[in-house]
């Protein structure tokens, strides 16, 4: 009997051990609370000699179909026909401009000289497969090749800059480009050296959250990452110099922290291995690259205080305060 009762709770240890395993495997992101930071918008961007007609097309196929395009992903929920007629600082395309006005709204400028060219297929840059861009433009791309007498292709890149690159080149039609990214090379600043002016606005259509992610519960602030290793960011990229304005807001520069320089799904996969402490993810929420990184651990995302938010908002103008409900991951 004796023999009996010691095999069997040695049998319930074990089971308990593996219960404990399955519970590691299954972590899951920990946003218990709301997390206040700053976004950039998401711009879909056009080579000015896309034809006036296939871009009105383009817009009109994704703005009379939200409510399908949501069922196919959740940044469709976040498109708004004002708010892709926002932007100020670069001018739009002319078939954009012609759809927002049938419905009673006008952008600031509509480019001149734009919308010109022949009709074709069309090749859309988005970005990493681990990030936002690349997953919501393959939803629209495929809805609008099956509405309309053309087809959109949507392609993997280096995000915002190599999109406006490759527009400038010809390899792509359309892009994604993050607000902030796209004036710097409209107006020739930061990230280019020269003003870059071949290209116009079609829509925005999201915003995209600084997310500052990590695995430490124990960094709670900006001012914690001081001495710590963190991802800012591919070096030149939008999101490189979203993570300098945070940490300037903050009193802190590159020197102040251990920095690396890597993409979305580089820096989850740090993060997972313990390499880093902290990354930058400048993307829409929820993120894949921060959900997958979920499934294996505990993350925690660091919220900017409103005292900070509003000294880096009077910085720069690109930047709007932004709030990620609680249990997004």
């Amino acid at each position: 009997m004796k023999k009996i009762f010691v095999f069997a709770l040695a049998l319930c240890l074990l089971v308990s051990l593996c219960a404990c395993g399955e519970k590691k495997e299954e972590a899951a992101a920990y946003t218990p609370t709301d997390t206040d930071t700053v976004a950039v918008g998401a711009v879909i961007i056009a080579r000015d000699d896309v034809p006036e007609d296939e871009i009105y097309d383009f817009v009109s196929a994704i703005f009379e179909n939200t409510d399908t395009i949501a069922q196919q992903h959740g940044k469709g929920k976040e498109l708004d026909l004002k708010f892709a007629a926002s932007v100020t600082s670069v001018p739009y395309h002319p078939g954009a401009a012609k759809y927002f006005a049938e419905k009673g709204i006008q952008v600031a400028a509509v480019k001149d000289g734009a919308g010109t060219g022949e009709k074709k297929d069309l090749t859309f840059g988005t970005g990493g497969e681990s990030g936002t861009y690349y997953a919501f433009g393959g939803v629209l791309a495929t809805f609008v090749s099956g509405s309309k007498d053309f087809n959109v292709t949507a392609v993997t890149s280096g995000g915002s800059k190599a999109n406006i690159e490759d527009l400038v080149a010809g390899d792509v039609q359309l892009g994604f480009a993050q607000s902030d990214v796209l004036s710097y090379a409209y107006n020739g600043e930061r990230l280019f050296d020269t003003a870059i002016k071949d290209f116009s606005i079609v829509a925005s259509l999201y915003m995209e959250q600084v997310q500052i992610v990590t695995t430490n519960a124990k960094i709670a602030s900006v001012a914690d990452l001081k001495g710590k290793t963190v991802s800012i960011g591919a070096v030149g990229s939008g999101v490189y110099f979203n993570a300098v304005d945070v940490l300037e807001a903050y009193g802190l520069t590159e020197n102040d922290i251990k920095p690396v320089y890597q993409s979305f799904g580089d820096s989850a996969d740090s993060l997972k291995d313990g390499k880093i402490d902290a990354a930058f993810i400048v993307a829409g929420a929820p993120t894949n690259a921060v959900t997958d990184l979920a499934t294996a651990k505990s993350v925690y995302l660091v919220s900017i205080d409103k005292e900070h938010s509003d000294k880096l908002l009077a910085a720069s103008p690109f930047y709007s305060t932004y709030t990620i409900p609680a249990g997004t991951y």
